[in-house]
């Protein structure tokens, strides 16, 4: 069984409002990208990477990127497709050996610790759906109309993250059956939890943020 990290970096960052991609941004003369790259290079649980990304950007990737980086565990880079869901169908349907666990990430979270990407990867094992997630540190409200509904309990609330984790053949078998049915998702998880099947919480770090606006680049201190 290999474990393989799909991460997807196919989006255009409207809200970075910049002329590239945000995960093509450099910092410190280093795109993004690369240093979410990194993190799942030097894990010694993870075989493979796959790259999913907007076609414009397929030979940028691998002569600017796998190349320059020397990365050893990029076996392909793959396009994109119209929403993050097909994107991600696009990664899935590339692999070949089916016997895997499946990690899925987004490529501008660059600050995944290694010992959560082993930890997910642990608990997939058992419980065959898994995601990374924080419990959120604010009383959350359901309003309507301006006015509260109601309030949840927050030790119930988890704020989602990436990677999330999954058996091949369950992930595959769920992503045929919601892109078959056109049922839109916004990440894996609702993908399984459509399926009828229960994906685990695995907690995470509060550090592991998706960069979105400019103002996240300070996290790189």
């Amino acid at each position: 069984m290999k474990n393989i990290a799909i991460i997807v970096c196919s989006g255009v960052g409207k809200r970075m409002g910049t002329n590239i991609p945000k995960q093509f941004l450099k910092v410190n003369n280093k795109p993004i990208i690369c240093y979410t790259i990194d993190k799942f290079e030097n894990c010694s649980q993870i075989d493979e990477i796959i790259i999913v990304t907007n076609k414009d950007y397929i030979d940028y990737f691998k002569n600017d990127i796998v190349h320059n980086y020397n990365y050893k565990k990029i076996v392909k880079v793959v396009e994109g497709g119209k929403e993050r869901l097909n994107s991600v169908y696009n990664g899935i349907n590339s692999i070949e050996d089916k016997n895997n666990i499946v990690l899925i990430h987004d490529g501008v979270r660059p600050f995944i610790e290694e010992k959560d990407i082993i930890n997910i990867i642990e608990n997939t094992k058992i419980y065959n759906a898994c995601i990374l997630g924080v419990k959120v540190k604010d009383t959350v409200k359901i309003c309507k109309d301006g006015f509260i509904e109601n309030t949840p309990n927050r030790e119930d609330i988890f704020l989602a993250q990436t990677p999330q984790s999954f058996k091949y053949e369950l992930l595959k078998e769920a992503y045929d059956y919601i892109i078959n049915n056109n049922i839109f998702v916004t990440d894996d998880a609702s993908v399984i939890e459509s399926f009828g099947e229960k994906v685990k919480i695995v907690e995470g770090s509060y550090n592991n943020i998706k960069i979105t606006t400019p103002e996240d680049l300070k996290f790189f201190g």
